[in-house]
């Protein structure tokens, strides 16, 4: 766990209650800039009652006062009364996974993503990471926000994974003993299936009721194209043309997340350039971090005004896959489908975007299909984008203690909504020694709409 010791704690963060009696100290010259500082109105809205605690993956690992929403939200405070960006002080924003489950437990509306949001740019700017950890972040963000550039590593990693010397590097442990980031990502990285591309156009199927935008994402695109396959055919199944320009690029939500704004910006303004004179009703986004990101493309610009208006127009149209097939209703026939699935709710469509029971809406549809609720449906598996790369060890005991619960189910098959939850989980019910079928909602209803099995969907 990130550095503790340099910390002070707030008054009472040893009880249930934190500290109440914090007034938001005016900002001065300390740990934040002028360029969109965490606000200390917001920060004023946390009353420090403890209902997120329970709900915060770090607290309920650690058990940290400071690993925990109000404890971050202490700290933000101090920033903002001039105490100065220390090592330590970083160290336990860096731990926090931005599942945002804390904005679902709060009572008083605290609008904790916003504040870790902006708290993260900062850190960005202003903290001097060591070399090893920002080369390792610099070579993240080299690779995983460029389709083309995952797309050239396609080759090396069939060739690995066609050795056999994954199995053999997983069983000796020996990543593991050498470099817990460097396991991590072995272990995270997905069989790579055959390609699946997705046309510029789709023509909907019988009577057209509308045309749709389809952001086609990096990971996804590249890692999981047959959830971008299934999602197009699904979309026109409904009825909808979708359009899905092969030259569209990241939303910018893996550099948003993790406070590099400049360069979100730099993604988000071509692909609104790409989308606002396509013509389209909806953008629809199968991926729950991207949808994210992209809803809140009006605060990302909120400080240029000729991009502003731009922005907002563009997050009015973007909608979750389950959150548009729901608003329209279905047309086509489900088939039957006997299958157990476990529903795995994707922190950034549960939490982020509230989106919880359209999914399962659109599951308990097709006929013969069982839903199973997993136990602490509501804490993060780990993920969170690139968090089980940065912090592999805490990421494996969310994912490990994930798996236990989805298996407890007895469900044959997971299914959510994000291809970093589908990855985390995976490598988790491998390393558990289990073996579940995983999928993403919109192929579950694809093979109900094109009459297959659930043999279908597959293994990863």
């Amino acid at each position: 766990m990130p550095g503790t010791e340099a910390v002070t704690t707030p008054a009472g963060a040893s009880g249930d209650a934190g500290p109440t009696d914090q007034d938001v100290a005016p900002r001065g010259p300390g740990a934040f800039d002028d360029h969109k500082p965490p606000s200390a109105e917001l920060v004023a809205d946390c009353v420090h009652c403890g209902f997120c605690l329970p709900s915060c993956p770090t607290y309920v690992l650690w058990g940290e006062e400071m690993d925990s929403p109000r404890g971050r939200i202490y700290l933000m405070n101090e920033g903002l009364g001039g105490e100065p960006l220390t090592d330590s002080m970083v160290g336990h924003f860096d731990a926090c996974l931005g599942c945002m489950a804390c904005v679902t437990a709060c009572p008083s509306g605290v609008q904790y993503d916003r504040l870790i949001e902006d708290t993260r740019a900062q850190v960005e700017r202003r903290h001097e990471r060591s070399r090893a950890d920002k080369a390792l972040r610099e070579g993240i963000f080299a690779l995983f926000p460029y389709p083309r550039r995952l797309k050239a590593a396609h080759g090396p990693l069939r060739l690995y994974q066609r050795t056999g010397l994954p199995s053999v590097l997983r069983r000796s442990g020996l990543l593991d003993r050498l470099s817990p980031t460097l396991s991590a990502m072995e272990g995270l990285a997905p069989n790579l299936g055959r390609p699946e591309p997705v046309l510029e156009r789709t023509s909907a199927r019988g009577t057209r009721r509308g045309v749709v935008g389809m952001l086609l994402g990096c990971v996804q695109r590249e890692f999981f194209p047959g959830v971008n396959a299934a999602t197009a055919r699904v979309l026109a199944a409904e009825g909808f043309d979708v359009i899905a320009p092969r030259s569209q690029g990241c939303c910018g939500a893996l550099s948003s997340h993790n406070g590099r704004e400049e360069e979100a910006k730099r993604f988000a303004r071509a692909l609104i350039e790409e989308f606002e004179t396509a013509g389209i009703d909806a953008l629809v986004v199968n991926s729950a971090g991207c949808g994210s990101a992209m809803k809140d493309y009006v605060h990302l610009f909120s400080d240029e005004p000729e991009w502003v208006e731009r922005a907002e127009a563009m997050s009015a149209k973007v909608r979750d896959v389950a959150e548009f097939l729901v608003e329209v209703g279905p047309v086509a026939d489900r088939q039957p489908l006997d299958v157990t699935i476990a529903y795995h709710d994707a922190c950034h469509l549960a939490h982020a975007q509230q989106i919880r029971q359209q999914p399962r809406q659109l599951l308990r549809g097709i006929p013969g299909l069982e839903l199973k609720e997993i136990a602490e449906g509501e804490l993060c598996c780990g993920s969170a984008g690139i968090y089980n790369i940065l912090n592999p060890e805490p990421a494996r005991e969310l994912g490990d203690r994930k798996a236990g619960n989805v298996m407890a189910t007895g469900a044959e098959m997971l299914v959510t909504a994000n291809p970093g939850c589908l990855m985390q989980v995976a490598s988790s019910i491998e390393r558990a020694g289990g073996r579940m079928a995983l999928a993403h909602t919109v192929e579950v209803l694809d093979a109900s709409i094109r009459g297959l099995s659930p043999a279908d969907l597959g293994v990863r």
